[in-house]
């Protein structure tokens, strides 16, 4: 009973015949080791500090659906245990009167030993559904035994689980309450507070959660059981933490986002510095794409040229209303604004480039017209055919049209490949003609 739970099992013969001397000598000896090993068990339980708990508290639920049964089986157990006491008892007197039994003696100890020999009062149940109860019953030793053994397992598994959720739950939740507790002083301190801030609504219910799963913890512990599949063990399975995992992730993502807001509080200064230069650049670089484009339309002709957007007004109001809140110490608002303006402003000052990059393409054409114009220029003098009618001609046209605005950048194309191909006939080298072969002979 002791270490798995049940008592000792009792010879379960029949009375048959009588015992000899030694046969109940060796009978006795067994029953004062089972007698031992059921008070110790008894005992254990009664001491148990689940069961001193359970008898303490103001049990809800099936909880107490449970001790009220437990309890009374307890108080059974101990009827039962004194009944088994009183039997042995006797038994040891009938042994005791001499040293070499009689046949009486020890017809008397067989019937106590293997017979229903066991008077239980008024401890019975009904003997059948409807009937009223019995006001005593005769068992063997053998079925008291396999009654305790039922009673006991029972009211020791519902005292060790109880006990087991007592034992890991309130202390875990208490852990995470005072951990809930330091959180809510964060919060306070850079202003999430309930109705102002999502993550003071995420803590006012993680308070309320806790409150209430720990008092149903300590009123109803065997609510919070999961016993373990095809265990038969008092106490087999496990504490039931789905609670309160849910609570502390929940609280983890909320310190989480605690812990963001004060990075704010401690860096917003320069992140606020970073984003007025982003902002700075972007609308420089708007400021230079508007006037490339007035430039552009001025010199090139034919030319789509997209528009410009204006100044970055609407960012810059929500840089003052950054900075304000830091002012403030608004430190839960300035917190999400920061991160949408830094979004925000690196795609502008993104657009601002790509901007520019485009309103400036046809002045990057026409300069790239210019290069490869100087550049045939310089190869055709370096093979000394700088004085050539034709090329100088084609180049005028094509200098012409490049340098003088507006430009066409089409026609003017044209008007350098057109110097580009006269510069490369001129510029192959002729095979010998039939006079050259003469010569040479």
């Amino acid at each position: 009973m002791g270490g798995t739970g049940s008592f000792p099992d009792a010879t379960a013969r029949p009375p048959g015949p009588v015992m000899d001397r030694d046969e109940a000598d060796r009978a006795l000896a067994r029953l004062e080791a089972e007698h031992e090993a059921i008070e110790t068990s008894l005992l254990a339980l009664q001491d148990h500090a689940g069961r001193r708990l359970l008898e303490g508290a103001e049990l809800t639920g099936t909880t107490k659906d449970r001790w009220t049964v437990a309890e009374r089986s307890i108080a059974l157990l101990w009827t039962y245990f004194d009944s088994y006491t009183a039997a042995l008892h006797g038994a040891r007197e009938t042994r005791a009167r001499r040293r070499w039994p009689s046949r009486d003696d020890l017809v008397e100890l067989t019937e106590t030993l293997r017979g229903r020999g066991v008077t239980v009062a008024g401890a019975a149940g009904p003997a059948a559904p409807g009937s009223p109860a019995l006001l005593s019953e005769h068992l063997t030793l053998a079925e008291l035994v396999a009654r305790m053994n039922e009673l006991y397992a029972s009211s020791l598994d519902m005292v060790v689980t109880a006990d087991a959720v007592w034992s890991a739950l309130p202390a875990r939740i208490d852990l995470l309450a005072a951990e809930l507790r330091r959180t809510l002083s964060l919060a306070h301190s850079v202003g999430v507070r309930p109705g102002e801030h999502p993550a003071g609504d995420d803590l006012e219910s993680i308070t309320h959660e806790l409150a209430t799963l720990r008092a149903q913890v300590v009123s109803d512990p065997l609510a919070f059981w999961r016993p373990a599949a095809g265990s038969s063990a008092p106490g087999g399975g496990r504490p039931d933490t789905e609670r309160y995992d849910r609570a502390a992730l929940a609280l983890e993502e909320v310190r989480r986002e605690i812990e963001a807001v004060l990075y704010v509080r401690q860096d917003s200064e320069q992140r606020l510095l970073r984003l007025r230069d982003v902002l700075s650049r972007a609308d420089r670089t708007l400021t230079e794409a508007r006037s490339a484009r007035g430039e552009v339309l001025a010199k090139i002709a034919a030319s789509e040229v997209p528009a410009v957007s204006g100044p970055l007004t609407a960012l810059q109001e929500r840089l003052s209303t950054a900075a304000e809140y830091r002012r403030h110490a608004q430190w839960h608002r300035l917190s999400p604004l920061l991160e949408s303006l830094e979004r925000d402003a690196e795609d502008e000052l993104l657009r601002a480039r790509e901007s520019l990059t485009a309103v400036t393409a046809p002045l990057a054409v026409r300069a790239e017209l210019r290069g490869r114009l100087d550049a045939y220029k310089a190869k055709v003098a370096r093979h000394g055919m700088a004085e050539d009618p034709v090329l100088i001609e084609r180049y005028d046209t094509a200098r012409r049209m490049l340098w003088s605005a507006p430009c066409d950048l089409r026609v003017a194309e044209e008007a350098v490949l057109r110097y580009q191909r006269a510069a490369a006939e001129i510029l192959v080298p002729r095979g010998p003609g039939p006079a050259d072969r003469g010569a040479g002979a």
